[in-house]
């Protein structure tokens, strides 16, 4: 059992009050639940840590990895649009970074391992069920190709913690990213008016992040960081919409710089079509729906930006013109990355091709199918397998495009419109089911099934939650042997509402 020697780089690399030393707390009785071995052999790591008994008290913190510099580490945010001067991690460290096999260096970071000087009267601990939730989830989007931190282990304390509904067993989450730089990072800084700071941390989200960059004079790198987490957050939006994922606490605390999806409270993924779906308990005003994330992600751009203006120009006015100059950028930069998504989920357009490339007819086209889907409540991801394997000129599977729709005859306007985009573009029916089949998963982690696997492990069976993982892990394929985790929930399974967990 052999781990490689972490190294810390957040202490040499960032202001002194950025982060606090503070070590985990010893839990009482550790033991590993859940083991990524693929993702523990890209870093490099042995195969045999479920085997050993001493795995749980390496990823629960109770001991620590050579090197390992344990820190917390301080940011700021607005949460649901009120600012919040300090905020910090609570209850995760960063024990250090490990460096994969393709070069790339990554965070270990350990959620739920005890209080630390961000607490702010917290336990520091974490529950079993978001845990694992997140194990899940995250797990499922690096599979379904959306970048996002990915979680290493699941382990037990031994100990119990109180929670909303009552009292859940402890566990900590082993949690790898690209980094933990937060847009709420820089507004740390700026809420104290630290121009240094502002800088330092923008020099080193550069050099981790983008670091062709760093050959661009101050003032212009600075915009340029500014246009490329704009880009990658861009991206990343579109690509929760293709698979209809609602992420629920889209803060400035929770956008990273790398463009990785970040924290998995209060998030779920849709079945029954609605736009202004919410899942989220603490969104009530549906801030974080999801058809509001485009627009919430854009006010986030807006929120860093804000920090950067002392970065871009002495004079306030010029600093400002500048930024909104980025900034108008976004709306035209997303909805040519949202018309391409539309595109290749209808097979109309490949990941070979250059996102600008995808027409109005295309954009059109996939807006309209979207508006049929909202009007008759149709699973979003059963609506786009159901389309795949209805060639349209094929008469019987239109028919059965129209019954799924409530017999609603605009749909057969729609589907001979379809067709003759199809022909226009030369694209046989091949073509289209290959596109289709790698922009369209047949499964994703439906809420309910998730519930019904954490609710097995708090009772001790863990044996649904692997089942879960494992279907997850070939989420472009019908699931062989789980042909019940592509069906949407029966009304009494539904589950209206996720929640934080802390």
């Amino acid at each position: 059992m052999e781990i490689p020697t972490l190294e810390n780089r957040y202490p040499t690399h960032l202001p002194d009050d950025g982060f606090r030393r503070c070590q985990p707390a010893p839990a009482a009785d550790p033991a590993l639940l859940l083991w990524n071995g693929d993702l523990a052999a890209e870093l490099g790591m042995g195969t045999e840590w479920p085997d050993n008994p001493d795995a749980g008290r390496l990823w629960t913190g109770t001991e620590l990895p050579g090197g390992s510099v344990p820190i917390a580490l301080a940011y700021a945010g607005h949460q649901f649009g009120r600012p919040v001067p300090r905020l910090g991690d609570g209850r995760a460290v960063v024990l250090g970074q490990l460096t994969d096999r393709a070069g790339q260096r990554h965070d270990l970071q350990l959620k739920g391992s005890g209080p630390t000087p961000f607490s702010r009267g917290g336990d520091g601990r974490a529950a079993l069920g978001p845990v694992l939730r997140e194990f899940v989830v995250s797990e499922a989007m690096h599979t379904l190709g959306i970048p996002t931190t990915r979680a290493l282990a699941a382990a037990t304390t031994g100990e119990t913690v109180q929670r909303q509904f009552g009292p859940e067993p402890g566990a900590v989450l082993t949690r790898v990213a690209a980094s933990h730089l937060r847009f709420g990072s820089f507004e740390y800084y700026a809420h104290r008016g630290d121009t240094a700071g502002l800088r330092c941390l923008a020099d080193t989200a550069i050099r981790w992040h983008f670091p062709a960059l760093r050959a661009q004079p101050a003032p212009m790198r600075y915009l340029a960081l500014l246009r490329a987490v704009m880009e990658r957050t861009a991206a990343l939006v579109n690509e929760w919409l293709r698979v209809g994922f609602i992420h629920g606490v889209m803060n400035t605390d929770n956008m990273t710089l790398s463009g990785e999806t970040l924290d998995y409270g209060p998030c779920a993924f849709m079945d029954h079509f609605r736009p202004d779906r919410v899942y989220s308990s603490v969104d009530r005003d549906g801030r974080y729906a999801w058809n509001q994330q485009p627009r919430m992600a854009h006010w986030n751009l807006v929120r860093l930006a804000e920090c950067l203006l002392p970065l871009v120009d002495e004079e306030d006015d010029a600093a400002v013109e500048a930024a909104e100059a980025v900034l108008g950028e976004y709306a035209d930069l997303f909805a040519i990355g949202h018309s391409h998504m539309l595109a290749r989920k209808l097979g109309l357009a490949g990941t070979e091709d250059a996102p600008g490339g995808s027409g109005t007819v295309e954009s059109e086209l996939g807006e309209r199918m979207l508006a049929f889907m909202a009007r008759h409540g149709a699973d979003f991801t059963n609506t786009w397998q159901l389309l795949l394997k209805a060639p349209p000129d094929d008469h019987d599977q239109r028919m059965r495009v129209r019954e799924w729709f409530d017999h609603d005859e605009e749909v057969d306007a729609w589907m001979a419109e379809y067709g003759a985009r199809l022909h226009a573009l030369g694209i046989d029916e091949a073509v289209r089911v290959r596109r289709m089949t790698a922009a369209n998963p047949v499964i994703i982690p439906r809420n309910h099934r998730v519930e019904m696997a954490l609710e097995a492990a708090r009772e001790g069976d863990l044996a649904p939650i692997r089942r879960l993982i494992d279907a997850l892990r070939t989420p472009y394929r019908s699931p062989s042997g789980f042909p019940e985790l592509t069906l949407p929930p029966e009304p009494r399974e539904i589950v209206p509402a996720t929640f934080c967990g802390t």
